[in-house]
């Protein structure tokens, strides 16, 4: 469907900005993924992470490293760091990480499945640092546990965000000297075939636990989903979500206050043609490399963590973490050698620039484009 003519003049806006910010490419989020290790076995997993170790974990004093690098070429407070994994909670000495980080003057946060979040862990975790948190909550209870592969996965989960409920209303949950004065968090709900029609539900009961923000996402063709079939949206369903996803917001913005509506974003999965601009609070564009880097668990300098394909830029062994943000990662700035195959004649070309880098192979062919399955019948 041809884009709408207020859509088209909103996105060459919006293009114009994005370029500037290639060229200027801050380093604004900085991912670090601190171990392989998870106490859980998701269905949609990307890295196909282990309870067992498989790689060991990043020494702390490596990572520091990186963020000397950073440091000495700009300020800390303007680039955030975010522990993902594996599962970060996996790690005994993630407090010692958080503290190390925060006394550096970089706040940070952290990507988690919750199970392992007692009330103890969260206050110490508040006290090393912890600005934000995103939770995953995959659907109600069967479902959740089902895509966790874990039967107590989902009662864990709607305990940490009662957690970090309290402490985003200013309950007292922690305090102290050295403690961020805010907190902020969302969760993220990653939707499939067995949850598409559960959405409302899931959502009325996110607002009963206190949950204002909301992210979901659509799984992409890699790691154990590759070709789990339940979890792939058809294209009829992908139009449903859009729409769903886009009336929620308009609720929530006629009405902010209230705490019957809920914030809800679509994840970074792709462009999406003319829900673009009602769908997230900003228009697609893939910030991998651009404002958006990673330190993987073996030392790879890369983008964002969720991209599985070997675009890495160096490795922090070996090379200086700020020399290679500055003076590589033309693949990811410069998305001209992605306009081949479906890509090459296509009209979306000039805004969506071959969609995320996280949908490409290894070859950097296109694994899918959700614009284009919108639009089959």
């Amino acid at each position: 469907m041809p884009l709408s003519l207020r859509r088209r003049i909103a996105l060459e806006a919006e293009r114009i900005i994005h370029k500037k910010t290639i060229e200027e490419h801050p380093l604004k989020q900085l991912f670090w993924e601190c171990t392989l290790r998870c106490n859980l076995h998701c269905r949609h997993c990307g890295s196909d992470c282990k309870m067992m170790e498989g790689q060991k974990d990043m020494p702390l004093e490596d990572f520091l490293k990186v963020l000397d690098s950073v440091k000495s070429k700009q300020d800390s407070h303007k680039t955030f760091i975010i522990i993902t994994g594996g599962e970060p909670l996996m790690r005994q000495d993630l407090e010692d990480c958080g503290k190390a980080i925060w006394q550096r003057e970089f706040p940070w946060g952290m990507v988690t499945n919750g199970y392992q979040l007692s009330r103890e862990r969260f206050v110490s975790l508040r006290r090393s640092g912890l600005h934000t948190a995103t939770v995953s909550l995959d659907g109600l209870e069967e479902d959740h546990n089902w895509q966790r592969g874990h039967q107590h996965s989902f009662e864990r989960a709607s305990e940490a965000i009662r957690l970090m409920v309290a402490e985003a209303n200013g309950n007292q949950i922690t305090g102290g000297k050295g403690t961020p004065r805010t907190f902020i968090f969302d969760v993220v709900t990653c939707v499939n075939r067995r949850t598409l029609k559960q959405l409302p539900a899931i959502r009325d009961y996110l607002l009963s636990l206190g949950c204002r923000n909301w992210r979901v996402f659509t799984i992409f063709p890699s790691g154990r989903a590759k070709k789990d079939e339940s979890l792939h949206l058809t294209p009829n369903e992908l139009r449903e979500l859009m729409e769903f996803i886009r009336d929620t917001r308009k609720a929530h913005k006629a009405h902010p206050e209230s705490s019957e509506t809920i914030n809800v974003e679509y994840g970074c999965e792709g462009f999406m043609g003319n829900y673009e601009g009602d769908i997230r609070s900003h228009f697609f564009h893939c910030h991998a490399g651009v404002t958006v880097g990673s330190v993987l668990s073996d030392g790879s300098i890369s983008a964002c963590p969720s991209i599985r394909a070997d675009f890495h830029q160096g490795n922090i062994y070996k090379d200086d973490f700020m020399e290679v943000w500055q003076n590589q990662f033309l693949p990811y700035r410069d998305h001209s050698w992605l306009k081949t195959g479906p890509c090459k004649d296509c009209e979306y070309w000039r805004y969506c620039q071959g969609n995320g880098m996280h949908v490409r192979d290894k070859e950097g062919h296109l694994l899918q484009c959700l614009v284009k399955e919108m639009e089959k019948k």
